[in-house]
């Protein structure tokens, strides 16, 4: 096949959790050459007219959809599925309704809850000053990467409140409980039935200090040289009732991919509270698959190569 690689054309000032899209589209790249096909890169800004003439013009079979924002808005991702549903190519990835709803945190959780699958609760800014007593979290409502999000964004109540949330608009963030439990993420990939769950993997904050909160924010993800970064470490090794975990934690996920209906590739991201009970902190769908990323270690760790994930998530893409 002709496949269109399209991707979010980084910015002139891009950091490095923008430039990464770089990577998944030479992995992407490489995967297509080996599996026989022919593929050219196509960039996506604002200016969707741009995209819309020459998938018009060079009228590709498939689109391999890497797209995770559009000029650095997570809000805007869903426009471009949206584009390609209009052209009418297929392509990779979750569709444009469930694209809208999964990068939205909030709305991802309102159907959650609906679904009797647990959440932690959700608080406006202007809430704030309501709160009850105990640790929490203020977070961006569409951006992915951890954008955003830091130990900064940690907060306790009872504690100095004044001005604290000057700047953040309920329609942009929105405040859970922190739960200071352990943090774990499921990949999954499409198979002709049922999705496979690859990985549940655990994240170790090795050594942070005590008052130091545990998070899997931005400078870990992307900071090389900060103590985060250093100090974060994947495990697939649950420890105690491992299996009795994975098998919980499996089963969320599955449930996660259908009722909000995701397509070719998806993680699930969780904390367990201190009672044991696992929360679904987020649900990515088309999440980031550069080399190092937890969805490629994850088909690795599952004895999948990634051409082989990358012919399932095509495969996927043109069910009818």
């Amino acid at each position: 096949m002709r496949i269109a690689v399209l991707y979010n054309k980084p910015g002139v000032d891009a950091g490095p959790d923008e430039l990464d899209i770089l990577d998944e589209v030479e992995l992407v790249e490489k995967c297509l050459k080996t599996l026989g096909h022919e593929s050219f890169r196509l960039t996506v800004t604002l200016d969707l007219s741009t995209a819309f003439k020459t998938l018009k013009s060079e009228s590709p079979d498939l689109v391999f959809n890497l797209a995770e924002s559009v000029e650095n808005y997570g809000s805007l991702v869903y426009l471009v599925p949206a584009l390609l549903d209009v052209v009418g190519i297929p392509y990779t990835g979750t569709p444009t309704e469930p694209m809208f709803i999964s990068a939205g945190k909030h709305l991802t959780k309102q159907i959650l809850v609906q679904n009797g699958i647990p959440v932690p609760a959700t608080f406006l800014p202007a809430e704030a000053t309501n709160l009850g007593p105990g640790k929490y979290i203020i977070k961006p409502r569409w951006e992915e990467g951890s954008l955003g999000l830091d130990e900064e964004s940690v907060f306790e109540v009872p504690g100095p409140m004044a001005g604290r949330f000057t700047g953040y608009p309920g329609n942009k963030f929105f405040i859970e409980p922190f739960i200071d439990g352990r943090e774990f993420n499921v990949s999954m990939l499409a198979t002709e039935n049922d999705p496979q769950v690859l990985a549940v993997a655990e994240i170790l904050f090795e050594d942070f200090p005590e008052n130091k909160p545990q998070i899997l924010g931005f400078r870990a993800k992307w900071d090389l040289e900060s103590f985060e970064y250093t100090h974060t470490v994947r495990t697939y090794n649950l420890g105690k009732n491992g299996e009795q975990l994975r098998n919980e934690l499996t089963e969320l996920s599955l449930k996660c991919w259908k009722v909000l209906g995701l397509r070719g590739y998806g993680r699930v991201d969780f904390r367990m509270d201190r009672k044991g009970n696992p929360m679904i902190l987020e649900v990515n769908s088309n999440p980031c698959i550069s080399p190092g990323s937890g969805f490629f270690a994850a088909c690795e760790y599952a004895g999948i190569s990634f051409e082989q994930a990358v012919e399932r998530i095509i495969q996927d893409a043109l069910k009818p």
